[in-house]
C-alpha cells in the first residue's frame, strides 16, 4: 500500500491532547440521540431501552477496535476517508465511500442541530413555529461551523468544557432518577428480538462519534498509544452514562408516556424529580450535548472533505471545485447541513444517520481485513465488526422501508450516487 498518500505528524501538529481527543469523542457520541431519540426507541423496545443501548455499545466496540488499529497506524486529519484510500486503494471504490460517508457526517450534524432547536424551542415554552425551530437549527450549524474555523485546540477545548457540564448533570439526573423511582410501580413491557434489534439500530448513531476521534490522530503527539486509549474510554464512559441515564428515565416514566414526549424524554423526566429546575438543567445540557456533537461531527466532516481533495482520495473534478481547501469544505459543508435540517424531521434523519454509518463502519471494516497485517489487527474482531453492522442496518432498513419510504429511497439515492458521481467524475477527468 502506498503510505506515501499519509503525511506523519510534525510535533509542532500534535497540538491535542489525549484528554482533549477523549472529549472529542464523547461530544461525537453524547447528542441528540440520547436527548432526542429514547421516545421513537421505546416504541420499538418498551422498557429494554438500556439493553438496547448495551447492545449497540458491544456492537460499536468492534468498529472502534478497527478504527483504532486503522487510525494509529494511518494517522491523518482525514480519519476514515483516509482508511478507505489505504484499504482499497485510490479509485471509485474509496472514492463513492468517501463521499457517502462526507454525506453521512452532514446528515448526523443535521440531526444534532435539529436536536438543538427542538430543545431550544421546548425550553422557551414552544412558541416557535415549526419554520422558526428550522431557523434555530440553521444558527447553530452557522454558530459551530465558526468554532471550527478557529483550529483544532479551540475544537477540543470547547467540547472539554461543554461535555463536562452534560456529564456532571445526567449523572446527578440519574442519580436522582433512580432514588427517587419507586420500584414497586414499574412494570417489564412486552419484548421481542426484532423490537431491540430496531431499537438498537435507531440508537446506535449514539455511538457514531467514535469515528471522530480519528480526525485528530494527527494532531497527536503519539497516536499509536492515545488514539486507542482516547476511543475505547470515551465508549466506556457514554455507554456507562447512557445505561445510567436511560434506567432512570424507564423508572420514572412509562413507554407511552416517553413516546408522547418524544424529542424532549430526558427533560419531562428530569422535571418529574427536581421541578422546573431540573426541566431548566437537562434542558440547558441537551443544548450543550447536541451543540458539542454537532461541532465535533462538522470538524470531522469538513476534515474528511479536505482529505479526500488533498490526497486525490475522490476524484480531482470534485476535489478542485467544491472541496479544494479545509475553508471551502467547512463552508459547503454547513451549508449542506442547513439543508438538510430544513427538509428532514428529526426522528427520520436520525434512522438515516444511523443506516448510514452502520453501512460506512461494515464497508471500511471489509477493507480493513485486507491491510490488518500492516495494522496488527485480529481478524475475528473485524469479522464480527461486519456481521454485526450488517445485521442491524438490514433490521433497520426494514422498518424504514415499512414506516417512512422516502428517506429509505433518499439514502439508496445517496449510496448510488456517490458512487456514480465517483465513476462519471474519474470518467470525465479521463477524456
Amino acid at each position: 500500500m502506498n503510505t506515501a498518500l499519509l503525511k506523519k505528524p510534525s510535533k509542532k501538529a500534535s497540538q491535542i491532547s489525549l484528554f482533549s481527543a477523549t472529549a472529542l469523542g464523547i461530544g461525537g457520541m453524547m447528542g441528540a440521540g440520547l436527548f432526542s431519540l429514547l421516545g421513537t426507541a421505546s416504541v420499538h423496545a418498551g422498557t429494554h431501552i438500556p439493553i438496547a443501548f448495551l447492545i449497540g455499545a458491544i456492537a460499536a466496540s468492534f468498529s472502534v477496535y478497527s478504527y483504532a488499529k486503522l487510525g494509529a497506524t494511518f494517522p491523518s486529519s482525514g480519519g476514515g476517508a483516509t482508511f478507505t484510500v489505504m484499504c482499497f486503494g485510490p479509485g471509485v471504490i474509496s472514492g463513492g465511500l468517501n463521499i457517502f460517508q462526507y454525506i453521512a457526517y452532514l446528515i448526523a450534524a443535521a440531526l444534532y442541530a435539529a436536536g438543538f432547536s427542538e430543545y431550544a424551542n421546548t425550553l422557551l415554552g414552544n412558541p416557535l413555529s415549526p419554520l422558526e425551530v428550522k431557523m434555530v437549527g440553521a444558527a447553530i450549524v452557522v454558530f459551530c461551523a465558526g468554532i471550527n474555523l478557529l483550529g483544532t485546540s479551540i475544537v477540543g477545548r470547547a467540547e472539554t468544557v461543554a461535555i463536562g457540564f452534560v456529564v456532571i448533570a445526567l449523572l446527578i439526573f440519574s442519580a436522582k432518577g433512580i432514588h427517587a423511582s419507586s420500584g414497586a410501580m414499574f412494570h417489564w413491557s412486552d419484548w421481542s428480538i426484532n423490537g431491540i434489534a430496531i431499537a438498537t439500530g435507531i440508537l446506535y448513531i449514539n455511538y457514531q462519534g467514535f469515528g471522530v476521534v480519528t480526525n485528530s490522530s494527527n494532531a497527536m503527539a503519539q497516536p499509536q498509544k492515545e488514539l486507542p486509549l482516547a476511543m475505547f474510554s470515551a465508549l466506556i464512559l457514554v455507554t456507562f452514562a447512557y445505561l445510567l441515564v436511560s434506567t432512570a428515565t424507564e423508572l420514572l416514566l412509562t413507554p407511552a408516556q416517553m413516546i408522547a414526549f418524544n424529542g424532549h424524554v430526558l427533560a419531562d423526566a428530569a422535571e418529574m424529580v427536581t421541578g422546573r429546575t431540573g426541566f431548566v438543567v437537562i434542558g440547558a445540557s441537551a443544548l450543550l450535548a447536541c451543540a458539542a456533537a454537532l461541532n465535533a461531527t462538522i470538524f470531522a466532516a469538513s476534515n474528511i472533505a479536505a482529505d479526500m481533495a488533498s490526497k486525490v482520495s475522490i476524484s480531482k473534478t470534485l476535489g478542485n471545485t467544491v472541496l479544494k481547501t479545509q475553508m471551502r469544505a467547512l463552508t459547503i459543508s454547513a451549508l449542506i447541513v442547513v439543508v438538510l435540517v430544513c427538509a428532514f424531521p428529526l426522528d427520520v434523519v436520525g434512522k438515516m444517520a444511523s443506516l448510514a454509518f452502520l453501512l460506512v463502519y461494515a464497508a471500511i471494516t471489509a477493507g480493513h481485513i485486507k491491510v490488518r497485517k500492516q495494522t496488527g489487527a485480529k481478524l475475528w474482531p473485524l469479522w464480527a465488526a461486519i456481521i454485526i453492522n450488517l445485521g442491524l442496518f438490514i433490521t433497520l432498513f426494514i422498518n424504514v422501508v415499512e414506516t417512512a419510504p422516502g428517506s429509505a429511497i433518499a439514502l439508496i439515492g445517496a449510496l448510488i450516487g456517490s458512487f456514480a458521481l465517483e465513476a462519471v467524475s474519474r470518467k470525465y477527468r479521463g477524456k
